[in-house]
């Protein structure tokens, strides 16, 4: 039995949150995730951790330093969600319906900039920031199951 004492659990003061519309089919749950997420990773260097190694010295790309947590709210919340998040200036990422009839970055950008904000059909949104800030901005929405 090991008798040294378990270190403290990392608390963390930031948080990173992924918002889904809660009608989106799973292979789109899974799509959005995906693509709200590797935003924030290649413009906040801080929510990336340290590259990993197994055992055999292989190494393998470093990830997030922290959990994401993913919730679900009907399109309404995820508007005041967006609407919060841009109040309180957060950074964020966002996916459109228009997305899903895109195949590129180029295309994808494209029909997000065709849209006003107040017009954006989102369907999801991830933001980082300090926790309490995040815990308002999905305010209304629940953890996805």
């Amino acid at each position: 039995m090991d008798t040294e004492a378990s270190p403290e659990p990392i608390r963390f003061d930031t948080k990173i949150a992924v918002l889904l519309r809660a009608d989106l089919e799973p292979w789109q749950r899974l799509n959005v995730t995906s693509f709200l997420v590797s935003g924030l990773g290649t413009q906040l260097p801080e929510v990336i951790g340290e590259p990993y190694e197994d055992a055999d010295d292989v190494p393998y790309l470093p990830m997030f330093r922290q959990p994401v947590m993913v919730f679900e709210a009907a399109k309404e919340t995820l508007t005041t969600a967006h609407a919060r998040a841009l109040s309180r200036a957060l950074p964020r990422a966002v996916f459109t319906s228009d997305l899903f009839a895109t195949g590129n970055d180029r295309d994808n950008r494209a029909a997000v900039r065709a849209v006003p904000t107040a017009d954006l059909d989102l369907v999801g949104l991830a933001v980082y920031g300090p926790r309490n800030a995040v815990d308002k901005v999905v305010k209304g929405a629940r953890m996805h199951p």
